[in-house]
């Protein structure tokens, strides 16, 4: 499926420049009697008849490489004045001070303000964000409406996948998914927005119909500055300028804290007793997921879930909110959600026959490994096994704190490589070890993460539980800006028969 409408109705950049100066100072060069019908910030998806957003970057400015977009159909540039003396002569341009600031109200209004005509949620947090957004869509196809779902795992529109590399993709990407959305007939998209995607203007242009706020934890610290700065990362969601209506989560503290800075009307949810609007009540958990009621204004409905632990009750109700509040029918999106069989990296299980467990989850942060622990001790009939790393070029106050919680919560810790990236791997690893000393698991290094997975696979007996953590649905492992091939659940499924092969058990 394309990223781009198949049709749009261009307007001229003269237009565009007149538009936007109505709220922008706005210097324009060259003819720009040209008609737009997209726009762009990577030259190597520019379209003819596309407007080249060339912006100043930490290494190299977009002007730099106007050149190459003219030559691909570029019919203009948008950049600052730092850049326009880099294009060449004679090229049309609109010229702001701050090009990013009005890069997602511009590409909103190139392709015919899109997120209008759709209902759309956006959904944020530390932890759940996929899996309540996936929740939401998967419900709602099963119950044969027409949705759409972006991020950190992908885009679907209508049931159908379009790869897409960022959680909240760049303004001009986005508004153009949008467009096609609207070309499919999708009614309702769940977005996860990320605090990046907020700070850098990414979902800027998108008035959401319901913001929803799932949690805070530790996370994105080589990005803000502390943990306050993110938070307030999150709450900028909650204005006038970004959404009409908010739902927040009363068991978070951050979620409670929310209430007392957003700036939209808000509703809260509970699944663990509080006081809220919405609840989920009589819960009853169990290996393979949760049945419980949920009570909100006017609704009392039974629910279930086909993924284990209490954060996922906490998850489907905040989809199941979300979706009332957008105005959809809640039962339905609770009928559907409850024939939705998982959601891909999230606690997904790898059976080939074995007579254990295991699961692949994407915790790669403190508070989502305790999370996954806390659900899988109480299931585990034997030993809980852990593959973990930690991924370089990012937070490194994390990573003894992945070793800690590893090292406290399992009884056989292997530590390995995640996506060490630009970073010494071996270094990574022994951040992580420092954290291992005082917990009561069996600590094992191991860096080759297939290696790893099959240390795991190797001492893994009847009823235990190997949990292989922090990639989760990622097919990659990045080393040294090389992307290789690499997914966890298609190891440790090659590995799981080749195990049992070697040991005379047949794989299924």
């Amino acid at each position: 499926m394309p990223q781009r409408p198949q049709r749009t109705s261009a307007t001229s950049a003269a237009d565009l420049a007149v538009w936007l100066g109505s709220g922008t100072d706005v210097a324009v060069h060259g003819d720009l009697d040209v008609p737009v019908s997209g726009i762009s910030l990577s030259t190597a998806r520019i379209r003819p008849g596309d407007l080249y957003a060339a912006l100043p970057g930490a290494r190299a400015h977009g002007a730099d490489f106007a050149e190459r977009a003219l030559a691909a159909g570029a019919v203009g540039v948008l950049t600052d004045p730092s850049g326009l003396h880099r294009l060449p002569p004679g090229t049309p341009a609109l010229v702001v001070a701050e090009p990013r600031r009005v890069l997602g109200r511009l590409a909103a209004r190139i392709y015919g303000d899109p997120a209008a005509r759709l209902r759309v949620i956006g959904v944020t947090g530390t932890q759940g964000k996929t899996t309540t957004t996936r929740l939401l869509e998967q419900g709602l196809t099963a119950s044969g409406l027409s949705a759409a779902v972006i991020g950190t795992v992908g885009t679907r529109i209508a049931g159908e996948d379009v790869k897409t590399e960022l959680t909240t993709p760049e303004a001009p990407d986005l508004h153009g998914l949008f467009a096609v959305m609207v070309e499919r007939g999708v009614d309702t998209c769940a977005m996860e927005v990320s605090s990046q995607g907020l700070v850098l203007g990414r979902v800027d242009g998108v008035v959401f119909d319901v913001a929803t706020f799932l949690n805070l934890g530790r996370d994105h610290l080589d990005f803000h500055a502390d943990i306050d700065d993110y938070f307030a990362a999150k709450a900028d969601l909650f204005t006038p300028e970004r959404a009409r209506i908010g739902l927040t989560n009363v068991d978070d503290e951050f979620g409670r804290r929310l209430l007392d800075v957003a700036t939209i009307p808000m509703s809260t949810y509970s699944s663990q007793g509080r006081d809220a609007d919405w609840r989920a009540i009589d819960v009853d958990l169990t290996p393979t997921g949760a049945a419980f009621t949920v009570r909100g204004p006017g609704v009392e409905l039974v629910a279930s879930i086909h993924l284990p632990g209490e954060f996922n009750v906490s998850n489907a109700l905040a989809a199941i909110a979300s979706a009332a509040m957008a105005g959809l029918d809640p039962r339905v999106v609770a009928d559907g959600i409850s024939r939705v069989d998982g959601v891909p990296g999230r606690l997904e299980p790898v059976a080939q026959g074995q007579d254990y467990t295991v699961v692949v989850d994407y915790a790669h942060k403190p508070d989502a490994l305790e999370a996954v622990l806390a659900t899988l001790r109480p299931l585990t009939q034997g030993q809980v096994i852990v593959v973990i790393g930690a991924g370089g070029d990012r937070d490194t106050i994390k990573r003894p704190l992945m070793g800690e919680i590893g090292a406290r919560l399992a009884d056989v810790l292997i530590v390995t490589d995640d996506n060490p990236r630009t970073e010494d791997a071996a270094t990574i690893r022994s951040a992580v070890l420092d954290g291992t000393g005082a917990g009561r698991a069996e600590v094992l290094e191991v860096g080759d993460r297939r290696l790893a997975i099959r240390e795991g696979v190797r001492r893994a007996e009847p009823g235990d539980v190997l949990l292989i953590a922090g990639k989760g649905h990622e097919s990659g492992q990045e080393v040294d800006g090389v992307v290789h091939p690499f997914d966890d659940r298609v190891v440790a499924a090659e590995e799981i028969v080749a195990a049992m092969q070697d040991s005379g058990g047949v794989a299924t």
